[in-house]
């Protein structure tokens, strides 16, 4: 069984930068892929980064030059590395888990994966 857990969140102002992570327990044995998606309030979920480990990356247009998605296969860590915060990004950060890769265009397609993590808290206040 795979277990995620994220960390690294908290209030920053605009323009600031945090870095979340998401540290995998258990192991996937094979191919698989990982994701960044934010629910921010009143909003639907939304996915902000996706990579197929050790392939392809894809990012929501907004994020891109700002936000970077990376993995860590000796740590077995998901890392979100978040500059020039804007209040927008403001939201509830998930990290989501799949085995095998996918095709690009579904890396950022929350029905696609099927191990989350609890979340973990963004504030960016203006």
């Amino acid at each position: 069984q795979v277990q995620l857990v994220e960390s690294g969140g908290g209030s920053v102002q605009a323009g600031g930068s945090l870095r979340l992570s998401c540290a995998v327990f258990g192991s996937f044995y094979s191919t698989y892929r990982m994701g960044w998606f934010r629910q921010a309030p009143g909003k639907e979920s939304e996915g902000v980064a996706g990579l197929n480990i050790d392939e392809n990356i894809r990012y929501e247009d907004s994020v891109k030059g700002r936000l970077t998605i990376s993995h860590d296969n000796a740590k077995n860590t998901l890392y979100l590395q978040m500059n020039s915060l804007k209040p927008e990004d403001t939201g509830m950060y998930y990290c989501a888990a799949a085995y095998g890769w996918t095709n690009s265009g579904f890396l950022l397609t929350q029905s696609k994966y099927n191990y989350w993590g609890q979340g973990t808290q963004v504030t960016v206040s203006s």
